[in-house]
């Protein structure tokens, strides 16, 4: 019994593995098979992949966050040691409000790349944007281990500890930062949009007009600024802030949901509060 088994794997071994098998086909068989191999091996191969230029680099930057992101996106991918092809990646993700993808790349990045400052700020940056500051506060630390005079990393730690409700830390950090770059603007706003959070309009605003004042100052500082002066009541002024960054439909949205704003605080507890929020109808214009 034992010799038969022996026999037939051996036949077995024979059909499956040796040259010889070939003749137990016919030549046109033989030939049907032999076609899809030679028409495998002459199909086109795809073009290597290629790192884009400095030229195309400058011009994604340009480009809308989406657009960044399927081209950092594709040379990320390709070659995933590429600490800035990160960092562009995670930043336009950020951009897109997709910040745990943009944290995730973020530490991606740090594995191999773990003192690159750039990239700790980047994951910093998202993790605040998620809500998740506690993850934060470990890479800005780390940051200014390495550069204790980066304000940035001290301005955003200071954001980072205010929303962990660890406030006298966060004055401390704002103080480091501004003590390192003065009037910053940045920094003052950060302070001044953590005093807005508190429902703290009146010591919001000198942080903001101070910040307003410096040159260079953003778009989105002055609207912070004309979002506080509404809130006060001081509704001239902010609309003047408003008509002078932004189309007239979109000031509109924007003194309309301050005004609903207003007349909800004032009005009593039962009254229905304005239902969305300033970040949604400056982002929409609606």
């Amino acid at each position: 019994m034992l010799r038969r088994l022996l026999v037939s794997a051996a036949l077995v071994a024979c059909f499956t593995a040796s040259p010889a098998s070939a003749g137990l086909f016919g030549k046109d068989d033989a030939k049907k098979d032999a076609a899809p191999a030679a028409s495998a091996s002459a199909a086109p191969k795809a073009p290597a992949f290629k790192p884009a230029g400095k030229a195309e680099i400058e011009a994604a930057l340009r480009a809308d966050p989406l657009q960044q992101s399927v081209f950092f996106n594709d040379q990320f991918e390709h070659n995933p040691t590429d600490a800035k092809m990160g960092l562009y990646l995670s930043n336009a993700l950020r951009a897109l409000g997709r910040y745990p993808e943009a944290a995730d790349i973020a530490h991606r990045v740090l594995l191999f790349a773990p003192d690159n400052t750039d990239i700790l700020l980047a994951a910093a940056r998202a993790h605040i944007a998620d809500n998740n500051a506690f993850f934060a506060i470990d890479p800005l630390q780390h940051v200014i281990e390495l550069k204790p005079k980066d304000w940035q990393a001290y301005s955003l730690l200071g954001v980072a500890y205010d929303q962990t409700k660890r406030p006298d830390e966060a004055q401390t950090a704002w103080n480091q930062a501004l003590a390192l770059s003065p009037n910053n603007p940045a920094v003052l706003t950060n302070m001044a949009m953590a005093r807005v959070t508190r429902g703290d309009f009146t010591g919001a605003e000198p942080l903001l007009r101070t910040a307003v004042a410096q040159p260079g100052v953003t778009v989105q500082i002055r609207q912070n600024l004309a979002l506080v002066l509404g809130l006060e009541g001081k509704m001239p002024e902010a609309e003047s802030l408003l008509r002078r960054d932004l189309p007239p439909q979109q000031a509109d949205a924007a003194l309309a949901w301050l005004q609903q704003a207003v007349a909800a605080k004032a009005a009593p507890a039962s009254t229905t509060a304005p239902t969305r929020s300033w970040d949604s109808v400056r982002a929409s214009g609606s």
